[in-house]
């Protein structure tokens, strides 16, 4: 009989962790305070991009393999991936395409406009466009959900471990997927919680493709069937609050960006990145009551970029537990 795994958090990369090991016979349970759009992963705008992890060369690696596999899943519109064109700017100089992003189709923009009509000219001063996969929180997490299901596993929320030991003995192994909370539970002193605020406005007509600017003030809009994300914020803080400056500021410099007037904001998120400052932990390693411990955390802003990547290296990692 297949091992009894346990996973901590429901996160995207609790999620699909919990998949694959289920898929392959295991007895799969995830444990998390939160499930769903209440986690990290809901508040997340979900375009797959690298962004805010480290190091960089294994993140292109988990990031590459994860597109692949999300671009098998856009072919089929019960899991929320689409495809969308992708708009990257700066606004202080001529933008760098990563090496990476050249085989997947990603070109300089030449012309000097964004899907709105906005001047690049005006607002920024280099582009460039490339498409990638969208994964529309509000129906892919419920498809990750269903997926687990369907194999034989289980989620059960409301769960809030001290440590990792707390993990109850019939499972033999553990996984931690636990995001920002292997602050806690993993004693990791390298983790910071990179704060996340988006503001969920109504759809916008003739939006076609995200806008993203990296530069100060950061920004991106990125429609989504039903609706649009717009974004964002990056600092070092874990206070959960909305901030109603941030939505303001929010509000403001995407709709000037976009040449619309402010939208009615429907919803505020808020998350919290697992910046890791040593680079994503994914690694084996014994608990204190002597189980192993599988450890997959501080993905940063790249939870979804990585997911599918990481917990394929995950699995790689189980097989060889002695």
């Amino acid at each position: 009989m297949k091992q009894r795994v346990a996973i901590v958090g429901a996160g995207v990369s609790g999620l699909t962790c919990g998949i694959i090991f289920a898929e392959h016979g295991y007895r799969s349970t995830i444990f998390a305070q939160e499930i769903g759009q209440r986690t990290t992963s809901g508040a997340a705008g979900a375009l797959w991009f690298p962004y805010d992890a480290e190091p960089v060369d294994k993140v292109i690696g988990w990031a590459l393999e994860t597109y692949q596999v999300i671009i098998d899943l856009s072919r089929d519109s019960h899991t929320g991936v689409s495809m969308l064109e992708l708009r990257s700017f700066s606004r202080t100089g001529e933008i760098s395409i990563p090496d990476w992003a050249i085989p997947l189709g990603a070109q300089r923009l030449k012309q000097s406009v964004t899907s709105r009509g906005v001047e690049k000219s005006h607002l920024f001063t280099s582009g460039f466009t490339m498409e990638v996969p969208l994964m529309d929180t509000t129906r892919y997490l419920d498809y990750l959900k269903e997926r687990l299901t369907n194999a034989g596993g289980s989620i059960q929320g409301n769960v809030r471990f001290e440590r990792l030991e707390d993990v109850g003995r019939e499972f033999e192994l553990v996984i931690n997927c636990s995001g920002i909370g292997a602050k806690m539970l993993a004693a990791d002193v390298d983790l910071e919680p990179h704060r996340g605020q988006v503001a969920i406005v109504p759809k916008i007509d003739n939006l076609s493709c995200a806008i993203v600017c990296d530069d100060a003030p950061l920004m991106y809009a990125i429609p989504r069937t039903n609706d649009c994300v717009f974004g964002g914020t990056n600092e070092v803080s874990d206070n959960w609050d909305v901030d109603p400056t941030s939505t303001s500021r929010i509000a403001a410099e995407c709709s000037r960006v976009l040449n619309i007037d402010n939208p009615r904001v429907l919803a505020n998120r808020v998350g919290l990145r697992p910046f890791r400052k040593s680079g994503v932990r994914l690694d084996r390693g014994r608990l204190r009551d002597g189980r192993t411990v599988l450890h997959n955390y501080g993905h940063g802003g790249s939870g979804f970029t990585l997911s599918w990547g990481c917990a394929n290296n995950v699995f790689q990692l189980a097989q060889n537990v002695r």
